[in-house]
């Protein structure tokens, strides 16, 4: 996988960790960058670490499935894109935020929003994609992503979190068919 799509991906498995932070920024009276950076890299860690594990369990069954993986990987990539756009249509439910950001409620948000990004993991180890830089630059985005999420939270509201992981799911539903038509030709 080329930088220009490894950047495509490693900033749309960002965008729902994005929305979230947006909402741990508005859940603060004044975010302070420590605070900003610190979720910002609780965040990273895990999203990076996940497409890893992911792509170990692929590689796990990848010898049983070489004849369909351009298949799955639209299907799974095609999926994540679908929900996040979905996710991103929903309304609030209009739970109240928290105000403090413990380190195990950062992490097991970070965790909910990283599903998404072994399951890409998953994808990128049947198309035999190397997975070290592409977990480095998932880690990284999510990490900028976050810490700016939560930084502007109070500023950007909940509208632009949605729009920025509608645009995300996106981006992933292009990167699916794009791998698809390249297998079958088409590109």
């Amino acid at each position: 996988m080329g930088i220009f799509q490894t950047t495509i991906l490693a900033f749309s498995m960002s965008t729902d960790a994005f929305a979230v932070s947006v909402g741990k920024g508005a859940a603060l009276r004044k975010p302070h960058i420590s605070e900003a950076l610190r979720t910002g890299a609780i965040f990273g860690a895990i999203e990076g670490m996940t497409p890893v594990i992911g792509w170990g369990i692929g590689l796990a069954a990848s010898q049983h499935i070489a004849a369909v993986d351009h298949w799955i990987a639209f299907i799974i990539l095609g999926a994540i894109g679908l929900k996040m756009i979905y996710e991103g249509l929903q309304a609030d439910d209009g739970a109240e935020k928290p105000s403090s950001h413990s380190i195990a409620r950062l992490m097991l948000t970070a965790l909910g929003t990283s599903i998404d990004s072994m399951a890409v993991g998953v994808s990128l180890s049947i198309l035999g994609t190397h997975i070290g830089w592409t977990a480095v630059a998932i880690g990284l985005a999510t990490f900028t992503m976050v810490t700016i999420g939560v930084m502007t939270g109070q500023y950007i509201g909940s509208k632009y979190g949605k729009i920025a992981e509608m645009l995300g799911g996106a981006a992933l539903i292009f990167l699916g068919t794009k791998t698809l038509f390249e297998h079958l030709g088409y590109i």
